[in-house]
């Protein structure tokens, strides 16, 4: 079987890159690290988080229907971002409040004993989850 070495990058459809580019760096703490849009209208920017080994890439298609993201419909159901530590997890809430973000309160996971998580919703509805490990 031919190797798999990792995952390069998650693209994300967005409704708008120019306000989902600075959701991403000031709540989450990406970088901004380039930008392409093709001759069909469709916009791309990407993104590398600090101490992540992939890219996000947030894509905006020149559509003329929008429908809110469902994690329910066939496709990406939530991304998830791991913390160090239930501390790490505290830490987010604060970070999270001073930005002014929804999210939930951190809860076990229980479809992985010994995790506990936070969820919250990007500027479109994609639901991103911090995820930690109890040591």
């Amino acid at each position: 079987m031919p190797t798999l070495t990792g995952v390069h990058h998650v693209a994300l459809t967005v409704t708008d890159v120019d306000r989902s580019v600075p959701w991403y760096e000031r709540v989450l703490g990406f970088e901004s690290i380039g930008k392409d849009e093709s001759p069909s209208g469709m916009r791309k920017a990407f993104l590398r988080g600090p101490g992540l080994g992939i890219s996000l890439t947030l894509v905006q298609h020149p559509v003329s229907e929008y429908t809110r993201f469902d994690e329910r419909r066939p496709g990406l159901d939530h991304l998830t971002f791991s913390v160090p530590d239930r501390a790490g997890l505290k830490e987010w809430t604060e970070r999270l409040n001073e930005h002014g973000v929804t999210f939930s309160p951190i809860t076990e996971e229980h479809s992985a004993p010994g995790t506990e998580v936070i969820s919250m919703r990007d500027p479109d509805g994609i639901q991103l989850v911090l995820w930690a490990r109890q040591p």
